[in-house]
């Protein structure tokens, strides 16, 4: 099992922490097993905030994802068809128990210097890979 660091949009970092969203979606995933993810919540606020258990890896059609997940996705309609527009394949994390970091933390602070794209492995709070 590993960790990953995600970046997120702020808005749909605040609704993770109101645990408004409980699934965060990705057009592809970690190639090894998930057990947490490390938020990163993007420009202007460009912090560590929080880390969140994953429960599971969802994949299925975006449709169908769509429909299982869209009680709790913390995103509209429109912007997740949009984020999904010509892909066969979408997956959600199914995000668990969440702890908030006391204070937010530059990446440097886990020895990443630059933002992933998409994301990127983090062990003991140093980057193992990128991808």
């Amino acid at each position: 099992m590993c960790t990953i660091l995600l970046s997120i949009k702020p808005k749909y970092v605040d609704r993770i922490l109101e645990e408004s969203k409980k699934y965060e979606y990705r057009k592809r995933v970690a190639k090894r097993p998930v057990e947490k993810i490390v938020i990163y919540a993007t420009y202007p606020k460009k912090r560590v905030v929080a880390e969140v258990q994953v429960e599971k890896i969802i994949c299925d059609s975006p449709e169908r994802l769509w429909e299982r997940t869209k009680e709790l996705s913390g995103i509209d309609q429109e912007d997740y068809f949009e984020y999904f527009a010509g892909n066969a394949t979408a997956y959600a994390y199914e995000l668990g128990e969440l702890s908030v970091f006391e204070e937010s933390l530059p990446l440097s602070s886990i020895g990443i210097t630059v933002a992933p794209q998409s994301f990127c492995y983090v062990d003991g709070g140093e980057l193992i890979g990128n991808n």
